[in-house]
């Protein structure tokens, strides 16, 4: 029973430690599909966390927190459209600009307005979003096996953990059953062919960046307001890199995506169970070597040793409409 204790506790782990990785991911999807290329994930993800702290400080709303958040990150997103669509700029440099600015000018801000080392004040109850129970918990509690699943990994999780469950197979609905969706999936295949059709390929590429920042703005609001009380220099810590390595490893299809930033999430929480744990016949193993797991998987899985991952055609590539 111990043991199954334990499975549960790292399965509730698993999902809380997800929901970054998923919304990101997510928003990654939709860009890349378009043809845009996004490393910028993680400096949208840093700034939507930095603006939903203040927001939420400010007006003692987790949703206003939240919208802060989302506007926030959009305004990047349409800084990295500006720059890789309208201009036709790179867009990789373009991605790894936004994340030195976000990581600066977080740290710059929250200094200068708040005086915390970079940080925000600790938020109150009502600025974040607290768990959520679930009904039939107290009835569900006693019941062996399904019981401790549905109470302590089900329910209980705050109102963002469920949205991004949600997020999946709307993705899927909306990337595979929508014109939206074809026409997003045909311009990052083949742009000209779009255009041709009297489609504009900046305008669909536009929409996909805006709904990239939008997501990019829930994960990073579940981050301060949800996961934590408050923002913090560098929270993101790399989230949107293993978010974009799931989106490769998942090759751009949205409920792949979710088992793959599962993945990652458990092995998240592996590393921090196994802080001061013994391995049988091992030892104590330093939590680096779990903390590491993560990255060392992203790089395999780059370095393409795990399956073939074709990313869209038209990827990468600024369209030039001929004449």
């Amino acid at each position: 029973m111990e043991n199954f204790d334990m499975f549960v506790s790292i399965l509730g782990s698993t999902v809380r430690l997800s929901i970054p990785l998923i919304f990101t991911a997510l928003a990654g999807l939709f860009s890349e599909r378009a043809g845009i290329f996004d490393i910028g994930l993680e400096g949208k993800m840093l700034a939507g966390a930095f603006a939903a702290a203040c927001v939420a400080y400010l007006t003692g709303s987790a949703w206003a927190g939240l919208a802060g958040g989302i506007g926030v990150s959009i305004a990047f997103s349409l800084i990295h459209g500006f720059a890789s669509i309208t201009n036709r700029g790179n867009q990789i440099i373009s991605g790894v600009a936004l994340n030195f600015v976000a990581a600066g000018l977080t740290a710059v801000l929250g200094q200068a307005w708040f005086s915390q080392g970079g940080r925000t004040p600790q938020l109150s109850f009502d600025a974040r979003f607290m768990p959520i129970t679930l009904p039939g918990v107290d009835m569900m509690r006693n019941v062996p096996i399904l019981g401790p699943i549905y109470t302590d990994v089900i329910s209980g999780n705050n109102a963002l953990t469920y949205l991004a469950f949600a997020a999946v197979p709307l993705s899927w609905w909306v990337l595979y059953r929508t014109r939206f969706g074809l026409r997003l999936r045909a311009v990052g295949e083949n742009p000209g062919a779009v255009d041709t059709a009297g489609i504009s390929v900046s305008w669909l590429r536009y929409r996909a960046v805006i709904v990239a920042g939008f997501l990019c703005g829930f994960s990073g609001a579940y981050l301060a307001i949800a996961q934590s009380a408050a923002f913090i220099r560098d929270m993101s810590a790399g989230k949107g890199y293993i978010a974009l390595a799931a989106l490769i490893f998942a090759k751009w299809k949205p409920v792949p995506v979710l088992f793959a930033c599962l993945l990652f999430g458990f092995l998240d929480a592996m590393a921090n169970f196994m802080q001061g744990k013994s391995v049988p016949g091992i030892g104590e193993v330093p939590v680096q070597i779990f903390q590491a797991l993560p990255y060392i998987l992203t790089c395999i899985l780059l370095a393409g040793f795990i399956g073939v991952a074709n990313a869209p055609k038209a990827g990468g590539v600024p369209y030039v409409k001929e004449r």
